[in-house]
């Protein structure tokens, strides 16, 4: 029955990417009010809040969109970066948001940023962990469940970092959206094209921490409940 529901969210999780990009494409040929690049509407967002500190610049790639608080740079796919449309504006505000969200020192971003680190380190280790603990418990079963105790923890700690994600995602497009109302950038058609847009995103990250939720259990299960039943 897990392994149903494992391939279930792996099947979901495909869909609800094409439909992003599907989304993505749709509404990057439909122009907005404010006619500026995805560059132009972040450098205006950043002022408006008082932000003159963040670089915006182009990075490679389709949907590679991201904020990043260490170097303080808003990256900005091409279609995003140059694009005139509404999901150029869409998205260019919402990572934006993620700069304001670092500015005001939001308290889910502040956290999320401190794990970063560790989830690191977590998610490069995690699956080498639990596999040598798997191994030991045939020569060495105190040691080796040890061992996966260690590896399952560090996989709650990434399990953890997924939700914490969620609120910061769902805030910076708060923010985003509120500013393209707020500013006279877009219409409420408009508007409601660009929420639509970065629901779509929102729901990836909805879908990949319950995905992180159930392995977590699935791993407790195999690992710490079933064979001490």
């Amino acid at each position: 029955m897990i392994y149903v529901i494992i391939f279930g969210f792996l099947a979901i999780s495909w869909l609800i990417g094409w439909r992003l990009r599907s989304k993505f494409r749709e509404y990057s040929q439909i122009p907005f009010r404010g006619n500026l690049t995805g560059a132009q509407v972040a450098q205006k967002m950043l002022h408006d809040n008082g932000i003159y500190d963040v670089k915006i610049q182009s990075v490679e790639g389709e949907l590679t969109d991201h904020y990043n608080p260490i170097t303080k740079t808003v990256n900005l796919s091409p279609e995003v970066y140059s694009g005139r449309s509404v999901a150029a504006a869409a998205v260019a505000a919402h990572e934006c948001g993620h700069a304001v969200q670092h500015a005001r020192a939001y308290q889910w971003l502040m956290m999320r940023s401190r794990l970063v680190p560790a989830v690191s380190f977590a998610s490069r280790w995690v699956q080498w962990i639990i596999l040598a603990g798997a191994l030991l418990l045939a020569v060495q079963p105190y040691l080796g469940f040890w061992v996966i105790v260690f590896g399952i923890a560090l996989f709650a700690l990434t399990t953890l970092f997924a939700f914490i994600t969620l609120p910061v995602e769902f805030d910076a497009s708060r923010r985003a959206l509120e500013w393209l109302n707020s500013a006279n950038m877009t219409t409420s058609q408009e508007n409601a094209l660009a929420y639509d847009a970065l629901k779509w995103a929102a729901m990836t990250y909805v879908v990949a921490a319950l995905q992180s939720l159930v392995m977590l259990l699935y791993y407790i299960y195999v690992y710490l409940l079933r064979d001490r039943r």
